[in-house]
């Protein structure tokens, strides 16, 4: 199956509020999760070889973003039917092994993966206090490979909005596995 690329950032628009069930059997909403500085929303997977090359990129930079008071939380979209490593079980082994400090949730209508546009796991949205887009792009250049391979473009961009007001002009597209719509296979 062919790697997808996040469009261009639309930045600007609000984030799309939601109630969803975390592994820890608590339901999250924006409020819940956001931090005083800003939301970290990343649709991610199980099963995605992209999401497992970084998923302890991910915990670690979600940790870093924390102490700069931007929350962070996952959701997971998939069709767990039709991918079965992607379920609900799965999905809290998975946080455990990654050592994952925010909620990881599922999106089992999938409408708030299609509120965000979200297209691919991992697809990463960053926004501002006021839960405003702000950051669209990619977590780093590593793509399908493990460690840590230069600038950290997402976590820069988090911490330069938080410091500054301001993103980086230009935001790199993540690409990953497309997101397994129901009926589609």
């Amino acid at each position: 199956m062919p790697a997808l690329t996040t469009p261009e950032a639309q930045k600007g628009w609000s984030a799309p509020d939601f109630k969803l069930k975390g592994t820890d059997g608590k339901t999250y909403s924006l409020q819940d999760v956001k931090g005083k500085n800003g939301l970290l929303v990343m649709f991610i997977c199980n099963h995605c070889p992209f999401v497992k090359a970084v998923a302890d990129k991910i915990a670690s930079d979600a940790k870093d973003l924390a102490a700069f008071g931007v929350g962070s939380i996952a959701i997971m979209s998939n069709d767990a039917e039709n991918y079965p490593e992607d379920s609900f079980g799965n999905m809290a082994e998975f946080k455990k092994e990654h050592g994952f400090v925010f909620p990881y949730v599922i999106d089992e209508t999938q409408e708030v993966a299609k509120s965000y546009g979200a297209v691919c796991t991992p697809d990463f949205f960053g926004f501002d206090a006021d839960l405003t887009l702000q950051y669209r792009g990619r977590l780093d250049a590593s793509g399908m490979q493990r460690g840590q391979n230069g600038k950290r473009e997402l976590v820069d961009a988090m911490k330069q909005l938080v410091e500054t007001g301001h993103v980086p002009a230009i935001q790199n597209p993540s690409i990953g596995c497309s997101i397994k719509w129901r009926g589609e296979y």
